[in-house]
């Protein structure tokens, strides 16, 4: 079987749906129905993510796990170091209100989530620049 073809094909009607999608909130109208366009599209965007989420799952688990089951185990461990890096950024949140903030009031657990995310920006933001420069540094020394 040819996974190019499906693959393709896949992304076509993903591309379709998302066309089809935007054309009726705009020859419908978006305030019509209660939804704003953002609305419209934020849910196409979690649908997206979904799909994606569900064929690297398959694609990893499933057939990765068939090919070599060592695969599994290598998956177990990045999650698991994945986990405490996002335990570790959660913990180091503080969680403090916004400076000069007016609007209404914000719950501390959405505050700390937002920190988290924050941190979180952070760490991967350091770590692409890391592996930015050993990447150029041995791509230097293996010539």
């Amino acid at each position: 079987m040819k996974y190019e073809k499906i693959i393709k094909w896949v992304l076509a009607a993903l591309f379709v749906l998302g066309v089809v999608i935007s054309l009726y909130g705009f020859v419908v109208g978006f305030e019509t129905n209660g939804n704003s366009a953002v609305d419209v599209l934020l849910y196409c965007t979690y649908a997206y993510a979904g799909i994606a989420l569900l064929a690297v799952l398959t694609g990893v688990v499933v057939i990765g796990g068939i090919n070599n089951p060592k695969t599994l185990l290598k998956l177990l461990i990045g999650l698991v170091v994945v986990g405490a890096i996002v335990a570790v950024a959660y913990v180091l949140a503080p969680g403090t209100p916004a400076v000069g903030y007016l609007g209404e009031p914000v719950s501390d657990s959405t505050l700390k989530l937002t920190d988290t995310v924050l941190n979180l920006t952070y760490v991967a933001f350091g770590a692409s620049i890391v592996a930015l420069i050993v990447g150029w540094v041995v791509g230097a020394t293996r010539k």
